[in-house]
């Protein structure tokens, strides 16, 4: 079934999730991406007529971050012009602690169509399907900021809360909270995915100036050292971001997924274990 939502950043991380939560709903919702027919990209505003067009509803996610420089003005751009189209809710995807990310909120919430923001804390998913994989696979892990509190959550609750408050208006106009319902660290962590995939894991503390140099030495893409370096020295050492909530039990009526639950059933796909060949 043909529908009216819209879901921007349809193949990343929790987009891909909420896509796959509204088809087994028999919902078929309209993917935002570069790739997609009508295609969007955050970088050319000309795609964004034809992807709004006709929409009621919509799951907004900013890549990398909307912490990043630009991000703010690309998410006013696109409030104002889905306004303008018709849209009439909008569930957007935040960021726990970050203060650039709240500016973004303000905007959807004062923009005079029905919101719902998800403000999540750091996924699970960062240790098999992005920045944090490539030190497991080297067995090789130095992080900074070791013993700081995290409450970890997993995408697929978030992915399961966003379409439950997409698709339900009682919760329009909420801020829904979602983290994992422990606080651990890094240390904890890497033991865990350790025993879970079975794999000596070395750890080992550094500092965040080491951290950010080995990035440059390894020529990843500036931004995205910029945007590693805000989350360390900005968002993990927010104290809001050291809370544990309850919000995905409000929404979902089951607690959220530990991280322990997140390594057996992730160790099992074998990602961990293809151990890179120097």
């Amino acid at each position: 079934m043909k529908t009216n939502i819209l879901v921007i950043g349809g193949t990343g991380k929790t987009g891909r999730r909420v896509v796959e939560q509204l088809q087994n709903k028999g919902i078929e919702p309209r993917i935002g991406s570069r790739n997609s027919s009508p295609s969007f990209d955050w970088d050319n505003k000309e795609t964004w007529i034809e992807t709004l067009s006709g929409i009621e509803k919509m799951y907004v996610t900013y890549y990398p971050d909307l912490a990043v420089p630009g991000a703010k003005e690309a998410i006013e751009s696109l409030t104002y012009l889905a306004k303008e189209l018709g849209v009439k809710k909008m569930v957007l995807l935040s960021g726990k602690g970050e203060t650039e990310a709240e500016a973004c909120e303000q905007i959807v919430m004062n923009s005079g169509m029905d919101y719902t923001i998800v403000r999540a804390s750091w996924f699970n998913q960062n240790w098999s399907e992005s920045f944090f994989l490539d030190p497991i696979l080297s067995g090789e892990v130095a992080l900074p900021m070791s013993d700081v509190l995290i409450p970890f959550v997993d995408a697929n609750d978030i992915a399961e809360v966003a379409a439950t408050v997409l698709l339900d208006d009682t919760y329009n106009g909420e801020i829904i909270e979602v983290t994992g319902p422990e606080l651990i660290t890094f240390k904890d962590i890497i033991n865990i995915i350790s025993k879970t995939s079975n794999r000596k894991l070395n750890f080992y503390d550094i500092t965040l100036e080491q951290y950010i140099d080995g990035m440059k030495q390894m020529q990843i893409p500036s931004d995205v050292v910029w945007l590693i370096e805000y989350l360390f020295s900005h968002v993990l050492t927010n104290p809001k971001n050291q809370l544990v909530v309850n919000d995905i039990e409000r929404v979902l009526g089951r607690k959220s997924k530990t991280f322990l639950e997140y390594a057996q059933k992730t160790a099992k796909t074998g990602i961990w274990s293809q151990v890179e060949v120097q």
